[in-house]
Parts: structure tokens; sequence; C-alpha cells
């Protein structure tokens, strides 16, 4: 009698196990697994951020020798995008961007002034928007992949700068000066760009159409080179 019981007992308490694991089971939030993934790298939208350098490509005036690699734009900013399709997508960028003309100096500078220094710079300082159209390359999963993107850009100028240095014969043995506000450095600034990426790196290409100037006195003034090219990381 006492066998019957406990045989009875097992039974009964392994014909209950299959219920409770469903039981188990059916608490699981489908919806969630299920759920489609809208942000990522290769989804329909996503955002990060980047930070490059780009030289300064190009010849320069006679007025206005440079000094080449010293001589660019460090840029920073966000970048967000929305895919179209597979093989398309739109962007657009939100960055600071330094640009930076490190001038050489020689008998033939004139610009901003004829005045020789150690050292001397002019620096525009900007806050840039740039929409792009991107074109990725080859299959990817959920990454950047390969890609090239093709925009436009139109920047404020918040700041300008004049820096020398120099060395007097007499007195001080260093003479820093920063001018701030330049009277004849343009505050609107706008081009085009070019960037061809793979995953975080990219090499940027960019092309600057509006002027360096502004003002009567700077009518006949020589334009710095419009070109810059460099390399971009990706922060993500």
């Amino acid at each position: 009698m006492k066998k019957s019981l406990l045989l009875s007992t097992v039974v009964g308490l392994g014909s209950c196990l299959p219920v409770a694991a469903q039981r188990v089971l059916f608490q699981g939030d489908v919806a969630a697994d299920t759920a489609v993934q809208r942000s990522g790298p290769n989804r329909v939208r996503y955002g990060h951020g980047y930070i490059g350098y780009a030289p300064v490509v190009g010849a320069s005036a006679v007025a206005m020798p440079l000094r080449y690699g010293a001589s660019g734009e460090l840029f920073l900013g966000w970048r967000q995008k929305w895919r179209l399709s597979q093989p398309l997508a739109l962007g657009l960028n939100g960055q600071y961007c330094r640009l930076t003309y490190r001038l050489d100096q020689g008998g033939s500078k004139q610009l901003p002034t004829a005045a020789q220094y150690d050292q001397e710079s002019l620096t525009w300082q900007q806050v840039q928007v740039e929409p792009f159209l991107r074109l990725n390359v080859g299959r990817r999963g959920n990454v950047i992949g390969r890609y090239v993107d093709v925009g436009g850009w139109g920047g404020w100028v918040f700041s300008t700068l004049h820096s020398y240095k120099d060395r007097p014969a007499a007195g001080p043995k260093v003479v820093k000066v920063t001018e701030r506000g330049l009277p004849y450095a343009a505050r609107w600034s706008y081009g085009v760009s070019a960037r061809l990426g793979s995953d975080r790196y990219a090499v940027v290409a960019r092309r600057r159409f509006s002027t360096s100037w502004q003002g009567a006195e700077t009518t006949g003034w020589a334009e710095p080179p419009r070109w810059t090219v460099g390399l971009e990381l990706g922060w993500f």
C-alpha cells in the first residue's frame, strides 16, 4: 500500500513539471525578443561624434605665403544619419571648425600687413552645418562599412584672430599679440565636401567657395588656398 502511494506521488509530480515549465515560458516578453532595432550603425537612424584635421593644399599667393602642414582646419562635431535604403542614406553634420593660415615671413608678404614677425597666423573659428548624401559600398551587417559622402556646408564665423610673436632686439625677450574681431575677415563661409570612408576612418576633402575678406579695404587682396584634404576619426 505504501509503495503504491509513493509511486502515485512521483507520477503526479512528474506530470506537473511540463506545466510549470510552460508557465515560466509564457511569462517571457515575446514582444521584446522580436522588436525591430531601428537605431544602429546600419539601421534606420544613427548618430556619432567625430574629429579630424585637414591641412591646406594648393598654391598660396605671393602676397600671402603660407607654412604648409601647419596651415589647416581642425574640426570636431556630431553626425546624424538616416538610412533610405541599403545603398543610400541622408546625413547632417554639426561641427566646430578652426581654420588657421600660418604665414611664412618673407619679403613678399603683404597681407594682412607687410610687417615681419617670428611667427604669424590668421584664424577663423566657425560653427558649421553640412547636409550630405551617402552611398554605401558593398554588403555589410549592422556596421558603418565602406562609403562615399558628398555634401555642401555653410558656417558662421563667431571669432577671428590675428596672432603674432616676435623677439625684439631690445626690451622684452618675447612679445605675443592676439588681435580679435578682425574687421577685414569675412563672417560667413560655405563650400562643398566629400568623404571616402571605411568604418571609423575617412579621408576628407573640402572646397571653400566663399571669400575670406570683407570691406572696401580688402579690394584686390589675394585669396588664401580654398582646398583642405585630411583625415577624420569617427567616435563610436
